[in-house]
């Protein structure tokens, strides 16, 4: 794989890939400066999931780019940024509308588009706007969300031949669970 990453090296994709890592450990250490981060690295996978023939994944972008706006002023307006939960039926909600929603737009861009994996690109894009959502409000659980997206975003980008993505989610999931317990050991403090 070391060898595919670097003979399909990327400029605009090292790039997105060096500001995701820079967001993503700052969002684990619950730093607000992470959404200037976001705010670059979502601009540049726009291009790059949009010419890879990633829909779904492009719309992500776009709202992952809306929603950085939207951290950035919500976490700048409150001053106390305590970390939260949801109960178990919320999730198990999220989870059946999440369903619901994935297999819509597997659907949608299978019949109407020349969309690559739709099925699997539909199911990261759902759950990674819910995620999203989640980490804005500072809910603890996100990390778990962020763990699983991250591995099937693995084999999507591997599919891809887009290594360095690739590479990108496996580092994802592993600062996802340093996220986890973070945010955990943060909240425990609170309490």
């Amino acid at each position: 794989m070391l060898i595919n990453i670097i003979a399909n090296w990327n400029n605009i994709e090292l790039l997105a890939v060096i500001f995701s890592i820079c967001y993503v450990i700052l969002a684990a250490k619950k730093k607000t400066t992470c959404w200037f981060f976001a705010i670059i690295s979502t601009s540049l996978y726009i291009y790059i999931c949009y010419f890879e023939k990633l829909y779904a994944e492009t719309i992500l972008q776009f709202f992952y780019l809306i929603m950085a706006f939207y951290g950035l002023k919500t976490w700048n307006k409150e001053k106390s940024l305590d970390i939260n939960d949801w109960k178990i039926s919320t999730h198990l909600i999220i989870f059946i509308i999440g369903s619901i929603l994935t297999f819509i737009s597997g659907f949608t861009l299978s019949h109407f588009t020349d969309s690559s994996l739709p099925t699997i690109d539909s199911f990261t894009t759902v759950f990674s706007m819910i995620a999203t959502y989640m980490v804005i409000k500072r809910v603890l659980s996100n990390w778990l969300y962020w763990i699983i997206i991250d591995l099937v975003s693995i084999y999507i980008y591997d599919y891809k031949e887009l290594y360095l993505t690739a590479l990108l989610f496996i580092i994802y999931a592993i600062i996802a669970v340093f996220g986890y317990f973070n945010w955990l050991k943060i909240s425990a403090q609170n309490d």
